[in-house]
């Protein structure tokens, strides 16, 4: 049971350090830090990365015979993990929409 506790929290934790950086990736990319918004784009896919591993070491335990106790912390870590899945969704593509308005503002400069 305990470490269950251990790779619930770690699914917490990097969940919703993965959302962070996703949102640390649409502010850069308002500033025109496209570069600096798709670092942490990276940054957000390895702690979502993390996060699955934690969830995928509780769903071994679970087939191997290991049954969870289901208590309200694993329901927040586990909110937190579709949360950061959602949000890393938007980000990439709101990083995409402002590098695309970024080339076409400088498009224009240039043929002006």
């Amino acid at each position: 049971m305990e470490d269950n506790n251990l790779a619930v929290m770690n699914l917490k934790i990097n969940a919703g350090d993965a959302k962070s950086s996703a949102m640390e990736a649409i502010y850069a990319a308002k500033k025109q830090d496209i570069d600096g918004a798709r670092e942490k784009i990276k940054e957000a896919n390895l702690k979502i990365n993390k996060a699955h591993n934690s969830q995928t070491e509780l769903l071994t335990a679970e087939t191997s015979g290991n049954h969870t106790q289901i208590s309200l912390l694993m329901i927040h870590a586990q909110d937190h993990l579709m949360t950061a899945l959602t949000f890393l969704d938007l980000a990439k593509e709101l990083v995409d929409v402002y590098d695309l308005m970024q080339n076409m503002t400088l498009k224009s400069e240039a043929t002006n």
